[in-house]
């Protein structure tokens, strides 16, 4: 018996020699991008065009310049090879694997930041509140001059209050003596560490649900949305993910109290984590009391959301409760940064944009009922029924960017649903197609 649990074949028997090539193409396309990104602004957040010297980071002397069918072909090549990889990663030896993802990683953060501007939302959020004494749940950037940081933002976010969670504001607060460029490379190493951690926590999750421990590590740390979007970005959502994941891992082992607090920490980084409680309250667990697994669960979360809210409110008062209105403002105007907004404007059919967003919300809603239902009768297992809860979220919000398809990442790695795992590697190649 295969010691790593069983094996998932696509479209015939994998080989060691594609698994190689993968590996190869993989490290490749990351090299040129790493190395094209300082002199090819379609890598860059537009507020990085043209790129200061204080954030080319140190491969600025040996960039070159790609164009648009380059970077387009780099990245198909770079998809086609994650995708070959992953398939035949229980080919492969886990040094092997492990070491394409820290050189992934490595690159990455040796690259400017890469595609989003949320690096410098976070800086200028963070000055906000420590230097000027201004709540960044109540103001965006714009509120105080903050001289060489307000060019850097987005031009969307400028006016916006902070949407993450108290605790991750809270942590940013200790990178405040540091300058732009420092902060910039602090958010990519947390984020890098972040994933690093995550991969560590799904291998060992992976080995506890009897699954092959290369493979799920592979379609995580290998996977182009995570290294180049979330990394290369700096963004939380890695941190988030790492400490559920832990959460997630600490449940399998049946410790309850810990679960919940973990949860509800990651959730404190970003609300999102927060839709994975009710599965886990709603999932059985062979052997035991349920009834007295939940409350334990609960009680872990209970307790450490209590802290977190009192933390909170010495810091940002009750600011933080207005995140839930943010969200909802930034969502009506998605427009055509979602799945179906993109389809609907290509069709001619922009108009319905606006109107659908509740109808889509509505079908979120319903299908997160529904899953949790089939979890709680014991027809859907609970990791599987989160992932694809995840799924339908990504599918209906109205506002989608490449790097929220790092939520599905570790629950599709850690489901035994081929169906799940098939659109996490769909939903990896629409994000790798945002230029």
């Amino acid at each position: 018996m295969n010691p790593r649990g069983p094996r998932i074949s696509w479209l015939g028997p994998p080989s060691a020699l594609g698994g190689w090539l993968g590996m190869a193409g993989l490290l490749l396309t990351s090299l040129l991008v790493s190395l094209s990104a300082t002199r090819s602004e379609l890598l860059l957040p537009s507020s990085l065009r043209p790129l200061p010297a204080s954030l080319a980071g140190p491969l600025e002397d040996l960039g070159f310049q790609l164009g648009l069918w380059a970077l387009i072909a780099t990245f198909v090549l770079m998809f086609v090879s994650y995708a070959v990889t992953a398939r035949a990663a229980h080919r492969l030896s886990a040094p092997v694997v492990l070491a394409g993802i820290v050189t992934l990683h490595a690159l990455v953060l040796l690259a400017p930041p890469l595609f989003s501007s949320d690096v410098f939302s976070y800086v200028a959020y963070e000055r906000l509140g420590a230097v000027h004494d201004a709540n960044p749940y109540l103001h965006g950037p714009s509120a105080l001059p903050l001289d060489a940081l307000q060019p850097l933002i987005g031009a969307q976010w400028v006016h916006t209050p902070t949407v993450y969670g108290p605790l991750f504001t809270a942590l940013s607060y200790l990178l405040v003596p540091f300058d732009i460029a420092a902060n910039a490379l602090a958010y990519k190493a947390v984020a890098a560490a972040s994933s690093l951690a995550l991969i560590a926590v799904v291998w060992h999750a992976a080995r506890l649900r009897g699954l092959d421990s290369v493979r799920s590590i592979a379609l995580v740390g290998l996977n182009p949305v995570i290294v180049f979007f979330g990394v290369g970005g700096g963004h939380n959502d890695l941190m988030m993910l790492a400490i559920l994941a832990a959460g997630m891992y600490v449940l399998l082992r049946q410790r309850e109290h810990s679960s919940g607090a973990l949860i509800a920490t990651a959730a404190a980084v970003k609300l999102t984590a927060g839709l994975v409680l009710p599965f886990a309250l709603a999932g059985r667990r062979g052997g035991e009391d349920c009834g007295a697994a939940r409350r334990r669960l609960l009680i872990g979360c209970a307790a450490a959301g209590a802290a977190i809210s009192v933390l909170a409110y010495v810091l940002f008062g009750t600011g933080p409760l207005r995140v839930v209105a943010t969200l909802q403002e930034i969502q009506s105007q998605g427009g055509a940064q979602s799945i179906f907004g993109f389809a609907a404007t290509q069709l001619g059919l922009g108009a319905l944009v606006g109107p659908a967003g509740t109808v889509l919300t509505a079908v979120f809603l319903a299908t997160v009922g529904w899953l949790v239902w089939q979890v709680h009768r014991g027809r859907l297992d609970w990791i599987t029924g989160a992932g694809w809860a995840t799924a339908a979220l990504l599918l209906t919000t109205q506002f989608l960017v490449p790097w929220y398809v790092a939520w599905l990442l570790p629950l599709s790695a850690l489901s035994r649903d081929r169906r799940l795992l098939m659109v996490a590697l769909a939903l990896t190649g629409i994000g790798l197609t945002t230029l």
